[in-house]
């Protein structure tokens, strides 16, 4: 894998870094109703939860390298769900809240959202150093005269 291919992974995973936290930022408010828990369900609690959108389900971002081949070099980022998604929280007025006045939550670590953000800065920053520094070092490569 050339220094080009492998700066541009890390750039690609930067940015998709910076996409998902900002969902997440975005979405930290968006709560829906509690799933059922199976047999506690009412038949009232089951009719609302599908009246009413879920609450937004969170994402990460997991990064490795990408050892495979002959060439290993870069890093592959993928997204999956937070788990646990949501936690109970106390809203009362919620349309959509249960007999306890509790809604689903998103589980968003607005701390967590924001260091991602810095990672994936940092990141883009040095990813496209190594971009320059490749090519200022192919032009004057091809500067040479003998």
């Amino acid at each position: 894998m050339s220094i080009f291919s492998i700066a541009t992974s890390g750039l690609s995973a930067a940015s998709l870094r910076v996409s998902v936290a900002a969902s997440n930022i975005a979405n930290v408010s968006t709560t829906g109703p509690l799933p059922a828990s199976g047999a506690a369900a009412g038949a009232g609690s089951s009719s609302t939860s599908s009246a009413y959108p879920a609450a937004y389900v969170p994402l990460r971002v997991d990064q490795v390298d990408q050892s495979s081949g002959s060439t290993p070099g870069g890093t592959v980022a993928t997204v999956s769900t937070v788990s646990p998604s949501y936690t109970a929280q106390s809203d009362p007025s919620a349309p959509y809240a249960n007999q306890d006045g509790l809604v689903a939550a998103p589980n968003v670590d607005l701390a967590s959202e924001f260091v991602q953000l810095a990672t994936a800065k940092y990141s883009f920053i040095a990813n496209a150093k190594v971009i320059q520094a490749y090519s200022e070092t192919t032009e004057s490569l091809l500067d040479i005269k003998t």
